[in-house]
């Protein structure tokens, strides 16, 4: 696996922020920054928020200080958002599912088999549409940094292989709460099964559900493969997290502190992204090296399960508008 260089990031990234015509200029004051996101340590996001903490601290000559709340230990999503409006947190991370109730423009990650690789995503995520998306939590306190990975999902489950749309009928399988990503299961012929994330391991270990829809990294670093042991690997939905910042803290700041801040995240999210896509060789080997039954699905196949979640659009299209869908298509094909 190709080591990753963060000084490419620090090149680029600043590169970035130079065509703004700042410069990065010495904090005065000692300023905390508390951070919450819902991933391990281990994670490519808890290692990046450990790379954006480094960043900060290092370049402020410690006048900035980063305490970081990993693991949800900040609290649960609503937390994270009352504390970043008040004032008791800096910055969070949260999922664009639980940000649709600020803007359907989220919804939009939701839709299946829309983004074909990593790059379309990034099209879409560093692009219009999800600034455009962002920009509606403004009037709520919140800023949008930007959107970091968390990857494509897949079927885990530990009935049978899957190497077909016939064999997942019938499968248990947790879901997130997403009306979307429900209806996509149900489409797929599965029954999606919505189980609170701390309780996942449990429900897999126990059968409560057969199975877990869930992106590589995640199931690696949460140990789910000990518990599933057959993967198909479909892409059916590509998942990104979006960093946010208390706008109330980051107008308090100065414009040279500001653009240390948005500088080092910009780093940030291009080494969360490597790592994540980069990992994701290395998981497949670590798991088929535990005994973990990998099915790729044929590109025929794919396709079949594709065209079987057509009518996930048809349900959405008018929440999310057909002009934002074909928006985002034209986006990733050009």
């Amino acid at each position: 696996m190709r080591k990753i260089n963060k000084n490419t990031h620090r090149v680029m990234a600043s590169a970035i922020i130079g065509m703004l015509g700042f410069a990065a200029l010495p904090v005065s004051a000692q300023t905390v920054i508390k951070i919450a996101h819902p991933n391990v340590p281990d994670h490519p996001m808890g290692q990046a928020f450990s790379y954006f903490e480094e960043l900060i601290e290092s370049r402020s000559d410690g006048e900035f200080s980063v305490d970081v709340y990993h693991s949800s230990q900040f609290g649960n999503f609503d937390s994270v958002v009352q504390g970043l409006q008040t004032g008791m947190l800096q910055m969070g991370s949260a999922s664009t599912p639980n940000l649709a109730p600020f803007s359907d423009d989220f919804l939009i990650f939701d839709m299946p088999f829309l983004f074909p690789s990593y790059e379309a995503a990034d099209l879409i995520t560093d692009g219009p549409i999800g600034r455009t998306a962002a920009q509606a939590l403004v009037e709520t306190g919140i800023i949008g940094l930007g959107y970091i990975d968390i990857g494509f999902r897949h079927i885990f489950n530990n009935r049978r292989s899957v190497e077909t749309i016939e064999d997942a009928a019938g499968l248990k399988i947790r879901s997130t709460p997403s009306s979307a990503h429900i209806a996509t299961l149900e489409s797929l012929g599965m029954n999606p099964t919505p189980i609170s994330w701390n309780e996942v391991y449990t429900a897999l270990q126990q059968g409560t559900v057969d199975g877990i829809d869930i992106d590589l990294n995640l199931a690696w670093f949460n140990n789910f493969h000990e518990v599933n042991q057959n993967l198909t690997l479909v892409r059916s939905l590509y998942s990104p997290h979006l960093v946010m910042i208390s706008q109330t803290f980051y107008e308090s700041l100065s414009t040279s502190e500001q653009i240390l801040v948005t500088e080092a995240f910009a780093e940030m999210k291009l080494y969360q992204r490597e790592l994540i896509r980069q990992n994701e060789e290395m998981i497949l080997e670590k798991m088929e090296e535990a005994g973990v039954n990998i099915v790729e699905l044929g590109e025929a196949e794919r396709a079949n399960w594709a065209t079987a979640t057509e009518g996930v659009y048809n349900e959405f299209e008018d929440v999310i508008g057909s002009d934002l869908i074909e928006r985002a298509r034209a986006t990733m094909s050009d």
